[in-house]
């Protein structure tokens, strides 16, 4: 579903932006969101760390076993699948980007949850402020605020 939204100051027009929104009624979609998601391996801190550093909201979890967990959880408007666990240490690692309202926060709190620094908080040319950082499992996440004009 596509929603128009007219922003206004005071009594003038400002700008009109439209809004794709996450109501999908597809019922082979899981939660009504959209039709690709990342699915992401990572050892059992990773739930915290996508929760403490982006504020996802788990929607699901299921036990894959002794040693696992399926996650779903989600980051604003998108849905992130997560297999957590001990033993994924064969597992594909992943590069995620992720626009936040504040990089330099999110890049703070995913260094304190363990994180090691790619990039540290920088303008770039093409309008955004960005970061990266690999999570404890080794899989990259890009942090950026888009600083342009939409």
């Amino acid at each position: 579903m596509l929603l128009l939204i007219r922003f206004f100051v005071g009594n003038d027009y400002a700008t009109e932006r439209i809004v794709h929104t996450m109501t999908n009624t597809n019922i082979a979609m899981r939660h009504g969101m959209g039709t690709v998601r990342p699915y992401l391996y990572g050892k059992l801190d990773l739930l915290d760390f996508v929760k403490n550093v982006f504020g996802a909201e788990e929607l699901e979890r299921a036990s894959t076993g002794e040693n696992g967990v399926h996650v779903e959880v989600q980051i604003g408007d998108s849905v992130v699948v997560l297999e957590i666990g001990k033993d994924f240490t064969a597992a594909t690692r992943a590069s995620t980007y992720v626009y936040v309202s504040d990089v330099d926060a999110a890049y703070q709190r995913a260094i304190q949850a363990g994180a090691t620094s790619l990039s540290k908080p920088e303008d770039k040319p093409y309008h955004e402020r960005g970061a990266g950082v690999r999570d404890t499992f080794g899989n990259i996440w890009w942090i950026a605020t888009y600083a342009g004009k939409n």
